[in-house]
């Protein structure tokens, strides 16, 4: 048991786990202020939900022996209940238990993605409904597929080991799966009452709260990415200097496409673009050298940045641009891989630019393309069926006076009674 190792994951669950209120910030600043206790309550109400899923069946169905050697689903009986999680193994590196805890919070956090595409418009029991059996229908076994490797006597998923896709710390299992899976779920739901092309029914009350969850998340994605070696290595330093890398050029990306289509840059498009730059880095931080991170943080920050108007050309509400991000620089980072990986890097395979050939940039393509579409139509049928039986969407005026008042009967800020100082008296006249 390696015991720096052991902390240096210890360390990045912690700092994942922040990336729970990054998120809630992140997405609440940009609603508006008779939404944001909504969409806070989704986003911890959908991680603590995964967490119980995890816990029972979702740890075995992810990293249990593959059903049939197939590939496409861990044996959910293996760590039923965690059983054999807590066992001391002197074989391994880590324990089982701080990786299970480690990958729970991938789990929960990939299924909080989704509600920022859908802000201000579903009910509570209705969002937590879909994230129950949208997290086992659909996460799990794209989490097999892509994080579960081949050991001695088990068989992973068939992503990550038949087909040899590169996918580090989460590109497909994490943000296209999110992504796909907000766009089905958009074009179930509907537009929001009022959207419009100008920037959609309600604009962002707080951008400060947005700035400083973003800020969160960063910080947190070290841990998310970092973590992702599983050990405290040289791997590991590679992975942080990368993240850190991608995302400072990510958010110049976005920032210059703003400046040059609309002739300014916005503190939305700095928070935007650096997680741009955190998504397309996430599938290829192992992959590539710090002067490719560069290179593809910024390509993935001005394609997202270009991305987010098609929802005004192609009509749907993607409410805070989860698929404009999510999905777009999910599948940019993970193309990317076959294009700017190279051997000197840890995952030590060439792309295109380096005279791999396109053989690594067909097996990233197969394997994106894979999880789009299984999360897609997967997460279309969940949605349909829940709307057809308890409902998705509120009522109009719900949705007009605000969800947070109706569905959590709170409110973020209150406006109705301020506290107001008394008057001073004005002196008297003189005479």
């Amino acid at each position: 048991m390696d015991t720096g190792s052991t902390a240096w994951m210890l360390a990045s669950t912690a700092l994942v786990c922040l990336m729970v209120p990054g998120l809630a910030l992140f997405y609440g600043g940009m609603v508006a202020a008779k939404s944001v206790l909504n969409m806070i309550m989704m986003t911890f109400g959908s991680v603590a939900l995964v967490g119980c899923i995890w816990v029972v069946y979702g740890f075995s169905a992810s990293f249990g022996d593959s059903i049939g050697g197939a590939g496409i689903l861990g044996d959910v009986t293996e760590y039923f209940g965690m059983s054999g999680v807590m066992t001391d193994d002197p074989k391994a590196v880590i324990p089982l238990s701080v990786f299970a805890a480690f990958q729970a919070l991938f789990a929960a956090l990939t299924a909080a993605l989704i509600c920022g595409a859908i802000s201000d418009r579903i009910k509570f029991g209705a969002w937590m409904a879909f994230t129950g059996i949208w997290v086992t229908v659909v996460y799990l076994p794209v989490a097999h597929w892509v994080f579960a490797f081949d050991g001695k006597g088990v068989t992973g998923g068939w992503i990550v080991n038949k087909l040899g896709a590169i996918d580090f710390a989460g590109g497909t299992a994490v943000h296209i799966n999110s992504g796909a899976a907000a766009l089905a779920v958009i074009l179930v739901l509907g537009k929001r009452i009022g959207w419009k092309k100008e920037g959609g029914a309600e604009r962002p009350h707080n951008l400060p709260l947005v700035m400083l969850g973003a800020g969160l998340l960063w910080f947190g994605w070290f841990g998310f990415n970092g973590g992702s070696a599983l050990t405290s290595s040289n791997t590991a330093s590679v992975v942080v200097l990368n993240t850190f890398t991608a995302t400072c050029s990510a958010m110049l990306g976005w920032l210059l496409v703003e400046k040059l289509r609309d002739g300014h840059s916005t503190s939305l498009g700095a928070a935007s673009g650096a997680i741009a730059g955190l998504v397309a880095i996430t599938p290829s931080c192992g992959a590539v050298s710090p002067l490719g991170a560069l290179a593809l943080g910024a390509i993935g920050g001005a394609v997202c940045a270009l991305a987010v108007g098609l929802k005004y050309k192609l009509g749907y509400d993607d409410s805070l641009d989860v698929v404009g991000i999510h999905l777009v620089g999910g599948i940019t980072g993970t193309l990317l891989v076959g294009v700017l990986g190279t051997a000197d890097a840890p995952n030590g395979v060439d792309g295109l630019l380096y005279g791999g050939g396109l053989s690594l940039l067909g097996k990233q393509a197969v394997g994106a393309f894979a999880v789009l579409a299984y999360s897609f139509c997967l997460t279309w049928v969940i949605a349909k069926a829940l709307d057809k039986t308890m409902g998705l969407r509120v009522r109009p005026e719900v949705e007009q006076e605000g969800v947070d008042v109706h569905l959590h009967a709170e409110s973020a800020y209150d406006l109705a009674h301020p506290q107001t100082l008394e008057p001073t008296p004005a002196p008297a006249a003189a005479g």
